[in-house]
């Protein structure tokens, strides 16, 4: 039996079993090494060492500590206001209220989860005290969330692009067109959901007039300006990715104290505290993912499962298409992050070998990974929705198949024509 074989049913075998993914990966990788005769086993601590010692992994926890802060010095309440007045009264207008502040929220924040718990935390209440039911409400909100991993900054974005050596702003640069994109489907399907389920919008929102929106965006000015303030530090290049996430928190700490004066030292550090556990699982996951890796690397297992696929079809649309059924698949039992960290390496070769550009394909999955937000057994988002509008995951599972219907049809629009997501990476001299 081969070390890929070994290693790869070592791995399959671990989890199976409910061994922890991290320690499925090392465990697995340290398995097969003692069947390679060739392999030292000194290749273990240097693999660890190198995929934990990855200086631009350092933004992931500090934009998620920046979008709790955020969250907690009412940034994100401000946000929802402005969004509130320009739809709220629409059919279904808090529903479509609820996707546009999670697309302007995922401007600040990198994270699916975080995005619906933050939005969602203030409008899925609101929307049920308003007549809406809690299906639809947790379910524009679960769905909302997702698009927190496609507008940049993204954290997955991060990861693909560490371990594919490409540009992290230009993955952020890639994600914009397609995010819009989505957010407008989203959008689009929340109305139609309500014009059948006669959802009207919030009656006690106020009439829109443009004096109302002026003293609105007036009031909430400062937190409105972390998005150009984040983004605009790292397309101006004041700031690296990494800086930017510095800024990020830096910014939320500043308006939080001095503007709206609702931080204190108790709900920074639970930020700290929600930002250095999602650091400590990360890193021991890239660990043992880039044990993991070396190990396919050494086998040849790109190259094979490149000629494997290339036997099947050398259609790099037909190849496209499998590999987002693969990914849906994948999305039901493992979190983003590990689906990205572990499906890169292998694919990446191939797609490229193929002739498709690499930024291209990385939106491709990052949009796969978001219908892996809502899909169970995994499902993040759906269980975080559950939590808020106390209604049962099942329900919302089903509540959220129109959202990932159109989802689908989105990414696979996006899939076959490039142009949405290399238009801006095109411009901007990225690709």
């Amino acid at each position: 039996m081969s070390t890929l074989t070994v290693c790869v049913l070592a791995f399959i075998l671990l989890l199976i079993i409910g061994v922890p993914v991290f320690a499925s990966l090392a465990i697995s990788a340290a398995i097969s090494l003692f069947a390679d005769e060739f392999l030292p086993l000194a290749v273990i601590t240097t693999s660890l060492f190198e995929g934990m010692n990855i200086f631009p992994l350092l933004a992931i926890p500090c934009f998620l500590v920046a979008g709790s802060l955020m969250e907690k010095a009412q940034i994100t309440a401000q946000i929802v206001n402005v969004v509130k007045i320009l739809v709220g009264r629409t059919y279904g207008g808090m529903g479509i209220t609820t996707i546009l502040a999670c697309t302007l929220f995922a401007a600040i924040s990198g994270s699916g989860t975080s995005t619906v718990a933050a939005v969602g935390t203030l409008l899925i209440p609101a929307m049920m005290r308003n007549g809406y039911s809690g299906v639809y409400a947790g379910s524009a909100a679960a769905t909302g969330g997702t698009i927190g991993i496609l507008i940049p900054p993204s954290n997955p974005m991060i990861l693909y692009a560490i371990i594919g050596n490409l540009s992290v702003t230009g993955m952020f640069t890639a994600g914009f067109v397609p995010g819009f994109v989505l957010s407008f489907a989203l959008c689009l399907t929340a109305w139609v959901l309500a014009r059948r389920n006669n959802f009207r919008g919030d009656e006690t929102t106020p009439i829109f007039s443009f004096g109302l929106l002026f003293r609105t965006v007036y009031h909430g000015f400062f937190s409105l300006a972390t998005i150009v303030v984040v983004l605009g530090s790292i397309y101006t290049g004041l700031a690296t990715p990494v800086e930017a996430s510095v800024v990020a928190v830096m910014w939320a700490l500043l308006v939080g104290f001095l503007v709206n004066r609702t931080l204190n030292v108790r709900k920074v550090v639970e930020s700290l505290n929600e930002g250095a556990i999602m650091c400590g699982s990360l890193v021991v996951i890239m660990g043992a993912a880039t044990l993991f890796g070396r190990i396919l690397t050494y086998e040849e297992a790109p190259l094979r499962l490149a000629n494997a696929v290339l036997e099947f079809s050398q259609n790099k649309y037909v190849v496209l298409l499998l590999i987002i059924a693969a990914l849906y698949v994948l999305g039901m039992f493992m979190e983003t992050l590990v689906t990205v960290i572990l499906v890169t390496p292998v694919l990446l070769p191939m797609i490229i070998k193929l002739g498709v550009d690499p930024i291209h394909f990385g939106i491709v999955m990052i949009m796969c990974n978001e219908v892996g937000l809502l899909t169970p057994p995994l499902g993040v988002n759906i269980f975080v929705a559950s939590k808020i509008s106390n209604v049962s995951v099942e329900k919302l599972a089903i509540g959220v198949l129109p959202y990932i219907v159109v989802m689908t049809a989105v990414i696979l629009l996006i899939t076959f024509v490039p142009w949405f997501s290399t238009i801006l990476p095109t411009l901007l001299g990225y690709v």
